[in-house]
């Protein structure tokens, strides 16, 4: 947390109101983050404008007239507008200031990133990022030619950042139990048909939980700080023990790469 939807409901919420302005500075209060944030990013923004707001992966990157600014959320991270003068909280570690208006990243565990990145070149942590789920190229055959020979666990597999991006746990966990497919299945297990349906189901869950800004577990807000309600229309992920909304068998949890998957035994095959 947060992953790509509540990323892609921070971009929506910033994009609009700070795209166009030019920055005056930036506050650094606490830079030891995940990665140290830059000491001289207070006079690298000074005077650059904010040309757009884009997202990759989980990454966002505001990109101004003399670089880019590289922001991760991390595992509690979530960024605000906020009037410049408003008092700073515990855990408001850095101010992106456009005049009057300040973005604010709050991050509570500090695991977050951000990071400046001069002209045009990517930045490296980029660099190995595999394919976009809600890309024109992400389909049932992209995902069956990338998938032959290996054994992986589908749902491992479709949580590798160097295969797909952005699907993490739970979006991985409600995808799988919309495709009805169990999540220890070796990937190269999935047929063309298979793969087809299990790509659907991951666009229409990660568009559904943008409709609802994403998910709010703990800490995650909106810009604007409203929580996400996604977590209301969850069929399997933290329901160990439930029944299951379409069959009644009780979910079961288990762990897969050290993280709680959730599944119905009877409807994920």
């Amino acid at each position: 947390m947060p992953e790509l939807p509540e990323v892609e409901t921070t971009r929506r919420g910033i994009a609009p109101e700070l795209t166009g302005l030019t920055a005056t500075g930036a506050i650094i209060r606490n830079g030891r983050l995940r990665l140290p944030i830059p000491p001289d990013l207070d006079a690298t923004l000074a005077g650059q404008q904010l040309v757009a707001v884009e997202r990759r992966a989980k990454y966002l990157l505001l990109r101004f007239s003399g670089g880019s600014l590289l922001v991760h959320l991390g595992m509690s991270g979530s960024l605000r507008i906020v009037p410049t003068a408003t008092p700073p909280e515990k855990h408001d570690h850095i101010d992106i200031v456009f005049g009057l208006r300040a973005l604010r990243l709050r991050d509570p565990r500090r695991f977050g990133m951000v990071l400046w990145q001069a002209g045009d070149t990517p930045h490296p942590q980029l660099a190995a990022l595999g394919i976009e789920p809600l890309g024109d190229e992400f389909d049932g055959p992209w995902l069956y030619k990338a998938s032959r020979g290996r054994k992986t666990p589908v749902k491992l597999f479709i949580m590798d950042g160097t295969q797909v991006v952005g699907i993490g746990n739970i979006y991985a966990s409600e995808s799988l139990f919309r495709a009805g497919i169990d999540p220890t299945t070796p990937v190269s297990d999935l047929g063309p048909r298979r793969c087809a349906r299990l790509t659907t189901c991951i666009r229409e869950t990660l568009q559904d939980a943008l409709a609802a800004s994403g998910s709010t577990l703990r800490d995650f807000v909106g810009s604007n700080g409203s929580p996400g309600y996604f977590q209301q229309q969850y069929f399997a992920y933290g329901r160990d023990g439930e029944p299951c909304r379409q069959c009644g068998t009780p979910i079961r949890k288990r762990i897969m790469g050290q993280r709680a998957t959730f599944y119905c035994p009877r409807c994920q095959r």
